[in-house]
């Protein structure tokens, strides 16, 4: 009798492998094959339902520090071309963005960056006194003024994020959801990446965009970076009187808020904490805490009620800077993570440049403040094992930075 035959999983070669199917990771697929290029992402949950889908949905360039502005003018580019790009619009707005001032020292900070971002051609306006009061009949006694830039605005990301990964499928990538790594190796030629015993895939290059998982995955090949996660809190009112077209900041950190078009204002402020290592909550503390901030700038949310809260989970580096950068231990290997936050805004660039050193090796946009060996070289810890796709460490909260 004969011994009935064994199948191993599926082997599928390509191009170039992408671990994590955020914005960024969607948006490095499409990319990709828009140039042509054959590519195949891996995502553990859903594309678009971690960080890049449940952020705040904020789409703004104003207060990025000036090493991302570049990223930043790329991406906005790529918004106001959304609908063609993805086939949707995702309640993108140009809205405006309006960073409030709480101070004089607030206010000679928004004008310092003002003038350090001329350059990019933001259209930042100061307002303040008469005019703030003109324009802005309800925000609150302790604004005494702000800085705005109209072009900026915001979008919904659990309509823009999936949106990316769905174009990327209709251009011909495959995308393989549900399906966790659970190990990689490079025989130094070639990515073996492995999900169980269902998948294996074959390819020269791998994006690490594995957001606030991809640390471990950086360290198997000898770039470890102090890495760790955060949980923004954040909460949505029930429906009032639209009264505030703008998206709103708070110079030094604190509340960022939005209205949108049916009424509802979702809020974002302070952190929550980790359930376990794939989900996160609004703290009890930072949703009061946020409330009180609400209605100091907002009078009108005086009576409103919160109707949800939620978290999630982002990735943190020391510097609040990403590390977006070619490997400098494996080759092939390339680094999309860290976004701190900002991910939302420039996450379709960061896809554009992700592709750009996939195929040629180099960008178009200035990336050196974004390498990784900024934080220095480790060396693996056994080198002659294969290394294995990172199990997530327990994460340690983070200040929230809105979106």
């Amino acid at each position: 009798m004969t011994a009935p035959r064994t199948t191993g999983p599926r082997t599928v070669d390509t191009d170039v492998a992408i671990v994590g199917g955020g914005i960024v990771g969607a948006s490095a697929a499409l990319a990709l094959r828009r140039r042509g290029v054959a590519v195949v992402l891996l995502e553990r949950d859903l594309c678009g339902s971690r960080s890049s889908g449940v952020n705040y949905g904020g789409v703004r360039r104003q207060g990025r520090p000036l090493s991302q502005l570049p990223l930043a003018q790329r991406a906005h580019e790529i918004w106001a071309r959304l609908p063609e790009l993805v086939g949707t619009d995702g309640e993108y707005l140009r809205s405006g963005h309006f960073k409030i001032g709480r101070s004089e020292a607030d206010m000679a900070a928004l004008e310092q960056y003002a003038d350090l971002s001329r350059d990019f051609g933001l259209g930042i306006q100061l307002v303040s006194g008469a005019t703030l009061r003109e324009r802005c009949p309800w925000l609150g006694g302790r604004a005494v003024g702000g800085s705005l830039c109209p072009d900026d605005g915001q979008a919904n990301p659990r309509l823009v994020s999936p949106a990316f990964a769905l174009a990327a499928r209709r251009a011909g990538a495959q995308i393989f959801e549900r399906t966790p790594l659970t190990e990689v190796a490079h025989d130094g030629q070639r990515f073996t990446l492995r999900s169980g015993t269902v998948l294996q895939v074959r390819a020269s290059v791998l994006l690490n965009c594995a957001g606030a998982w991809a640390g471990p995955l950086a360290a198997q090949f000898g770039e470890a970076v102090p890495l760790h996660s955060g949980h923004p809190a954040m909460a949505v009112t029930e429906p009032l009187p639209f009264f505030m077209h703008w998206s709103l900041g708070v110079e030094g950190g604190g509340i960022y808020c939005r209205q949108v078009a049916r009424g509802n204002l979702v809020l974002g402020g302070g952190s929550g904490f980790a359930v376990d290592a794939d989900r996160a909550r609004s703290e009890r503390g930072a949703i009061a805490a946020l409330g009180v901030q609400a209605v100091e700038l907002l009078p009108a949310l005086k009576n409103a009620h919160f109707i949800r809260t939620w978290s999630g989970t982002e990735g943190y580096l020391p510097d609040r800077q990403p590390v977006l950068s070619a490997s400098r231990t494996t080759p092939g290997l390339i680094h999309g993570f860290g976004f701190a936050g900002a991910g939302f805004q420039i996450g379709p660039a960061v896809g554009e440049v992700l592709a750009e050193l996939a195929r040629d090796g180099r960008s178009t946009t200035s990336i050196d403040a974004f390498a990784i060996d900024r934080f220095g070289m480790q060396a693996a810890a056994e080198p002659d094992r294969p290394p294995r796709s990172p199990a997530p460490t327990e994460p340690t909260p983070a200040p929230s930075v809105p979106h």
